[in-house]
């Protein structure tokens, strides 16, 4: 599907904010993980919490839904032996499920997105598990990867957290379940420490204890654990609401997002403070974000490591800000569905804007005329890159045209019906 996208000068509305996708994968696979019934209410429907829905299915879970919840009958550690997982392009759901699957004799995890996930590397986590006694083959790092385990082992375990938060969140998911107590040190840096947290917060919810460093580097994990079935409640979800925000920013807007809690756990949270500090007309409270966009946009620096989701959309809305603005410590952009450093600053310049790159850094020579435009622009197969080349388009003096538009569903299904209910001057149509 492309998404022709017009100018369009005024946004105006209320809608709610789709539900957070991290919380929603979370709280499946902590579900699944329990023996007994658990329930989610206001579950996201994104092809990251339906690939996981899918899998858990797969491996056991009894999964049945109505329109505001979920119930989640688990399998414990006690998943069934099956041959193949299909993560479809979920790189979390395949990270998390990699250390699940160390309780199966033999499990394949299939490649059917080669020219996205497919060119995702795991290594890190692959070294981890092989640490506790799990066989794995594998394609360099890369899909199909084969786990042969059945009795992974707990004790000192290391992990490097340079690459992605994931590997360490899903040895946090699966150590509790193991024999013996365990150590986990984080090698190296560790990125979107933020997100560690919210796995932490979830764990603790189904009464897991796991004792955290101040610094989230070193880890503490009696084991013998088991998760017990809960009740859960998804909050709004930052990370897709940035882009509406964004979107409202460099248009004349009146634009309400509801269900945006002041004292979430997402570290997207963060964009909020960007936009002020962009000098946005905003308000926060009561979980209601108001934005009026009218007023001139200003450069700033900014720290993205601690909102990486948000990360692209927060440079949309700088391309349209008076003066330079960086965005550092991003480098894991790079690892994502695509390059998202690279691919998306060669779209934003076929865009018309005057942005650089670094190996860790995003820069942007803002113009506040706005941009050209008029051009056929490559998503990358990528939902952030699309939903940030989509508000670009919308202050462009001659629209963008976004191919593989129907990508944005990884994360957000409704994001070009939202933004069409708040006035965007979107054409969507099949390629």
């Amino acid at each position: 599907m492309k998404a022709i996208v017009k100018p369009t000068n005024q946004l105006q509305g209320t809608i709610n904010a789709l539900s957070s996708k991290n919380y929603t994968t979370r709280y499946l696979l902590i579900g699944a993980l329990a023996e007994g019934t658990s329930t989610i209410y206001y579950p996201a429907h994104s092809e990251d919490s339906d690939a996981m829905r899918r899998c858990i299915r797969d491996l056991g879970a009894i999964v049945e839904e109505d329109d505001e919840k979920m119930t989640i009958q688990g399998f414990g550690k006690h998943p069934l032996h099956v041959k193949e997982l299909n993560v479809g392009n979920a790189g979390a759901v395949l990270r998390f499920l990699m250390s699940i699957a160390s309780f199966c004799p033999e499990l394949t995890f299939v490649n059917t997105y080669p020219n996205s996930l497919g060119k995702r590397p795991h290594d890190d986590l692959i070294d981890t598990l092989q640490q506790m006694g799990v066989e794995i083959e594998h394609n360099q790092g890369k899909l199909p990867i084969t786990i042969r385990g059945g009795q992974p082992r707990g004790g000192k375990i290391q992990v490097s957290g340079n690459v992605s938060s994931q590997f360490l969140s899903s040895l946090l998911f699966m150590t509790p379940l193991l024999e013996e107590d365990s150590e986990i040190e984080v090698l190296h840096d560790l990125k979107s420490k933020v997100i560690v947290g919210q796995t932490l917060e979830v764990i603790e919810q189904a009464g897991i204890k796991i004792e955290a460093s101040a610094d989230l580097m070193h880890y503490k994990v009696p084991g013998r654990q088991s998760y017990q079935p809960q009740k859960y409640v998804v909050q709004g979800d930052y990370p897709g609401s940035a882009a509406i925000l964004a979107a409202a920013a460099v248009t004349n807007s009146d634009v309400t997002v509801l269900r945006l809690e002041e004292k979430s756990k997402q570290g997207e949270k963060a964009v909020v403070d960007v936009l002020k500090a962009m000098g946005v007309n905003l308000t926060h409270e009561n979980g209601v974000v108001h934005v009026q966009g009218n007023q001139q946009l200003k450069a700033g620096e900014f720290d993205g490591d601690h909102f990486t989701d948000g990360v692209l959309a927060m440079v949309a809305a700088a391309v349209f800000a008076e003066g330079t603005s960086r965005f550092y410590n991003v480098e894991n952009l790079r690892y994502k569905e695509c390059d998202r450093i690279t691919d998306f600053v060669t779209e934003l310049r076929k865009a018309g804007a005057d942005v650089e790159e670094r190996q860790s850094e995003i820069i942007i020579h803002g113009r506040p005329q706005g941009v050209e435009g008029g051009v056929e622009i490559n998503a990358h197969y990528d939902h952030r890159v699309i939903m940030a080349l989509t508000i670009v388009g919308l202050r462009s003096d001659k629209g963008l045209v976004i191919k593989d538009a129907h990508h944005v569903a990884k994360s957000y299904p409704h994001y070009f019906e939202h933004l069409l209910s708040l006035g965007a001057q979107i054409e969507l149509v099949e390629e």
